[in-house]
């Protein structure tokens, strides 16, 4: 029996991704992609992000590999720990530079409800891909949230927050962390069959 493609669903971070960041490009590659819907990007509440991944979620046929980046790792992993019961509509997640909201200078006292962080392990396979100078989280913050989330850890060299300002528009080396990762989940799936 022939396996359903999964629908690639990408949650961006706060302020959305522009134009110029790999989540956008990618989207304007693969018609095929989704990305959630959400009227305010700089809203950093976090109830009405969990809320629109789970409408985006409800909007896909079969299930979905969620690619996330910043903020949306966090929106995932807060969807997943309120949500488990429906975690079956998720085949996957790639979180790219989850931000550590308790250590880093830079983030804004804003994101509050985003804290505290989950710290249950995914009902879900899951990647985490961090940096080794990400200004939002240090490597070892990044490792320690991918163990308790029980995800898979890669590194992205010193690739700062993967984002626009740190030179990652299209990010072909993000494209191949992908298409290995959803190659391993169709593996374990069909071992599973």
């Amino acid at each position: 029996m022939e396996q359903e493609a999964a629908t690639i669903l990408t949650v961006p971070g706060w302020n959305g991704s522009g134009p110029e960041h790999w989540q956008s490009i990618w989207e304007s590659q693969h018609p095929e992609y989704r990305r959630i819907e959400f009227a305010n990007w700089q809203n950093t509440h976090r109830p009405d992000w969990v809320r629109a991944l789970d409408l985006a979620l409800a909007t896909v046929p079969g299930e979905a590999v969620l690619v996330a980046h910043s903020l949306g790792c966090l929106a995932v992993v807060w969807w997943a720990a309120l949500n488990a019961r429906r975690s079956s509509r998720v085949r996957g997640a790639m979180l790219v530079a989850p931000p550590s909201l308790t250590t880093s200078p830079c983030l804004l006292p804003a994101l509050a409800s985003f804290m505290p962080v989950p710290v249950n392990p995914l009902p879900f396979p899951s990647l985490v891909v961090a940096s080794e100078n990400d200004p939002f989280a240090s490597f070892e913050e990044a490792a320690g949230m991918a163990s308790a989330w029980g995800s898979e850890l890669d590194c992205a060299g010193r690739a700062g927050h993967v984002n626009t300002a740190s030179g990652h528009g299209v990010w072909p080396e993000g494209q191949q962390y992908l298409q290995r990762f959803v190659a391993r989940l169709c593996a374990a799936q069909a071992l599973d069959a």
